[in-house]
């Protein structure tokens, strides 16, 4: 049983696209970052005066999934394609990092989520490897919660 003594492994986890529970399966998600950007003041008169930094915008990069392509899976493609001039599908994307007993250890969720690249294997004849596509998404703010 896992304890609090030692770190969760990150290999186990699960995805769930949209607000139906759409589960798919990734063998890589990067890009979970948030960062609030520093705004700096001067602080003092004109003679003396000193620099004080205060957070300013949160700024969240963008979510990089990577998963095999299979025979007729074409969902991603069909959310991508679904995106036209002034028209976005968003998305609630849920990453869930699980314990040894496949329950939730953390959870991080993208609002508003949606993609802004498509990525398809690269082919070469001589190489012995699955075929992986990537999707890149962009959102609009990422919550996290442990248990």
């Amino acid at each position: 049983m896992q304890d609090s003594s030692w770190p969760l492994p990150k290999f186990y986890f699960t995805v769930y696209l949209g607000s139906q529970d759409n589960k798919a399966s990734f063998q890589e998600v990067s890009g979970l970052d948030i960062e609030v950007q520093a705004i700096e003041y001067r602080h003092g008169d004109s003679k003396q005066f000193s620099t004080i930094k205060m957070p300013g915008t949160t700024k969240s990069g963008n979510v990089t999934l990577k998963k095999g392509i299979f025979v007729n899976d074409n969902n991603f493609w069909n959310w991508y394609d679904a995106i036209k001039m002034n028209t976005i599908k968003r998305e609630t994307v849920t990453i869930q990092l699980l314990d040894e007993t496949g329950s939730p250890a953390m959870t991080w969720t993208l609002n508003n989520a949606w993609p802004t690249k498509m990525t398809t294997t690269d082919m070469k004849a001589e190489a012995n490897e699955v075929a992986v596509e990537t999707l890149e998404l962009s959102h609009e703010g990422l919550t996290i919660k442990n248990r």
